[in-house]
C-alpha cells in the first residue's frame, strides 16, 4: 500500500467567521480529504480584525498582537484535527496557512496576511509554508485568486466546459475550457456585505438559506448604484476584498430610509448579478457550473443563479469529489505540497504575473 502523503491546509477568509482545517491525502490523483475542523473566531477578535483593515493608531504593534494570536488559534486547530483524525504531527509534511488578509493592494504592489507562520511551526512542530501571495504580486500578478491553479490540477475535464465558483467573502470563478489556458478572476463581494447588513441589523452572522433576503424586495435603483463601481467593468485579471468592499462602501450608496430586508434582498441580487454576468462574459458556452464555499448553501442565491444562467447545469463540488465547504483549506494544502516540491502554483492567465512561481515562505519545524 501506498505510505500517505499527508498535509494540512488552513484558510482563514474574508467572511473573518473563524479557520477552517482540512487534513488531506495526496498519494493518488485525487486529494482525499482524511479530516477536517472548524474553529470560530470571537466576537472580540473578528472586532479586531475588522479594525485593522483601516490605518489606525498604533497599527503596527496591534497587527503582530493579532498575528500571534492567530499562530495560537491555528495551532490550537491543528492539534483539534488531528486528535479528530488520531494522526501525529510527525506524519505531516506541511501546513498551507493562507492567514487572514487585512490589506490586499496588488495596485500598490502589496498583500498582508497575518499569522505568525514561525510561531506556528514552533506550537505544532510542523513545517509551515505561508505567504502565498507575495511572490506573484513581485512578478506583476494580483495574487489572487490562487484556488484556480487548484481548480485546474483537479477539476478539469479533456471535454466539457467547466466553471467553478467559490462564493466565500468575495465570489470569484475559475474558468476550465478544453482546449484553452485556465482563467479566472474574482467577481465581486460573496456572503461579506450580505453577513455584514444583517449583522448589523439583527445580530445574527449569516442570512441562512437566504430567507432574510427572499423576505426583501430588490431596490433597483440602489443595485444601479452598487454596480457603478469600477471594479465591475474593469477587465480580469482583477482581484478584490474588504479594501474596496466594506460597510462604508455599502453606506455611501444608501439612502438611510430602505427597509432592512430590501437591502438584504438588493446585496443578494448583486452577488448573484456579479457572478451571473462574468460567466455570461468570459465564460461563453459553459455546460457545468460547481459551487463550493459559503455562499453554496445559500439556497436564494443559488436559485437566482439558476435562472440567470438556464442553460448551464448548476451543482456543488462535492459531486467531483471536492466537498464545497473544504475546497479552499484542501487548496492550500496543495499549495504548500507545490512548493516543497519547488514547482510554481500560480496561473498568469488568472494572476497576470509575467510568469510562474513557486510560492510561499517556508518556516521549518
Amino acid at each position: 500500500m501506498q505510505k500517505p502523503n499527508l498535509y494540512i491546509g488552513i484558510m482563514s477568509g474574508t467572511s473573518l467567521d473563524g479557520i477552517d482545517v482540512a487534513l488531506v491525502d495526496f498519494s493518488a490523483s485525487q486529494p482525499k480529504l482524511i479530516a477536517s475542523h472548524y474553529l470560530a473566531y470571537t466576537p472580540m477578535l473578528q472586532a479586531d480584525l475588522l479594525a485593522l483593515h483601516q490605518p489606525d493608531f498604533n497599527e503596527l504593534h496591534q497587527s503582530q498582537l493579532v498575528g500571534n494570536q492567530l499562530a495560537y488559534l491555528y495551532a490550537t486547530a491543528t492539534a483539534d484535527l488531528l486528535k479528530k483524525a488520531h494522526c501525529q504531527a510527525d506524519q505531516i509534511w506541511a501546513i498551507g496557512c493562507h492567514g487572514q488578509t487585512i490589506r490586499h493592494r496588488p495596485d500598490q504592489h502589496y498583500t498582508i496576511q497575518l499569522g505568525n507562520a514561525a510561531l506556528l511551526a514552533e506550537l505544532s512542530g510542523i513545517t509551515v509554508v505561508s505567504d502565498f501571495r507575495s511572490r506573484d504580486i513581485a512578478a506583476g500578478g494580483q495574487g489572487a485568486p490562487l484556488v484556480p491553479a487548484f481548480h485546474h490540477q483537479v477539476l478539469r475535464h479533456p471535454t466539457v466546459h467547466r466553471v467553478i465558483v467559490n462564493i466565500g467573502g468575495i465570489s470569484n470563478l475559475t474558468n476550465l475550457q478544453p482546449d484553452h489556458a485556465t482563467t479566472g478572476f474574482d467577481c465581486g463581494p460573496g456572503n461579506l456585505l450580505m453577513d455584514a447588513w444583517i449583522k448589523s441589523q439583527h445580530g445574527v452572522p449569516f442570512d441562512r438559506g437566504g430567507q432574510w433576503a427572499a423576505s426583501g424586495t430588490v431596490i433597483p435603483e440602489l443595485l444601479q448604484k452598487l454596480l457603478s463601481e469600477p471594479f465591475f467593468h474593469t477587465p480580469p485579471p482583477k482581484s478584490s476584498g474588504r479594501d474596496l468592499f466594506s460597510m462604508e462602501w455599502l453606506h455611501s450608496k444608501l439612502a438611510g430610509n430602505e427597509a432592512p430586508a430590501d437591502v438584504q434582498a438588493t446585496l443578494l441580487a448583486l452577488t448573484s448579478h456579479c457572478i451571473a454576468e462574468a460567466i455570461k462574459q468570459y465564460c461563453n458556452g459553459v455546460r457545468e457550473i460547481y459551487l463550493c464555499g459559503g455562499g453554496a448553501h445559500n439556497h436564494a442565491l443559488v436559485k437566482q443563479l439558476k435562472s440567470a444562467l438556464p442553460n448551464a447545469q448548476i451543482l456543488l463540488t462535492e459531486v467531483l469529489g471536492i466537498e464545497a465547504d473544504w475546497m479552499e483549506a484542501i487548496a492550500f494544502a496543495w499549495l504548500a505540497q507545490q512548493t516543497l516540491a519547488g514547482q510554481s502554483a500560480n496561473l498568469p492567465d488568472v494572476t497576470g504575473a509575467r510568469h510562474p512561481c513557486v510560492l510561499g515562505a517556508i518556516y521549518k519545524a
